[in-house]
């Protein structure tokens, strides 16, 4: 019992090691849940409305989570393509979320009430105070975690060495401030399920 119990600590120690050393690895796993959950709201939505919603439960993860996975999609990519940082990308990614919203907000407001998800998502959108706090604390996590990321994907002499030089903080660091800021929004979405009786179920 002990041999397994250990052998699976490895597993779960190997499968956290790959998503931090090789981006490649994450972007795979990212992608396909994403393209799996594409899949089941076309079949229960339509090509349309399911399309339409997979995009905003993907801006929700973008605007309203401290952590890049959804911008990913694009960043690591584009990254890869051009060179371009991830911390420049992700303003595009944010700007695509914004607009997206911006625009079904008002004009297929019912896409919001398709799943409990959006329908959290649509209440903080809808109401600036207290709720854009989410989205505040959201842009300072997840830019303050490309900045890492990209630091995990430079190659050249001149960044290696930067990395090393952040190499004893930068955990430490990310770790404190990445928890400040869950518990703060974790905070702010208590207070918002309990002032509208919501509960989520994943599905």
């Amino acid at each position: 019992m002990h041999h397994y119990i250990t052998d699976i600590h490895k597993l779960f120690n190997n499968i956290k090691l790959k998503f931090h050393q090789n981006p490649l690895f994450k972007f795979l796993a990212v992608l396909s849940i994403f393209v799996i959950y594409i899949g089941i709201s076309i079949k229960h939505l339509g090509a349309k409305d399911g399309f339409l919603v997979s995009l905003l439960t993907w801006s929700f993860f973008v605007l309203c989570t401290p952590i890049a996975d959804a911008g990913f999609l694009l960043d690591f990519p584009v990254r890869l393509l051009t060179g371009l940082r991830m911390i420049y990308s992700e303003m595009i990614v944010w700007s695509i979320a914004i607009t997206t919203n911006l625009s079904l907000f008002f004009s297929h407001p019912e896409l919001y009430q398709t799943t409990y998800l959006l329908s959290l998502f649509h209440h903080i959108l809808g109401q600036p105070f207290p709720f854009w706090t989410i989205i505040l604390l959201s842009a300072v996590g997840t830019f303050l975690s490309l900045i890492f990321g990209d630091e995990i994907i430079d190659v050249s002499y001149h960044e290696k060495k930067k990395r090393i030089h952040h190499e004893k903080h930068r955990h430490k660091l990310r770790f404190i401030i990445m928890i400040v800021l869950f518990i703060i929004i974790l905070a702010v979405y208590d207070y918002l399920l309990n002032e509208l009786g919501l509960h989520i179920p994943l599905f």
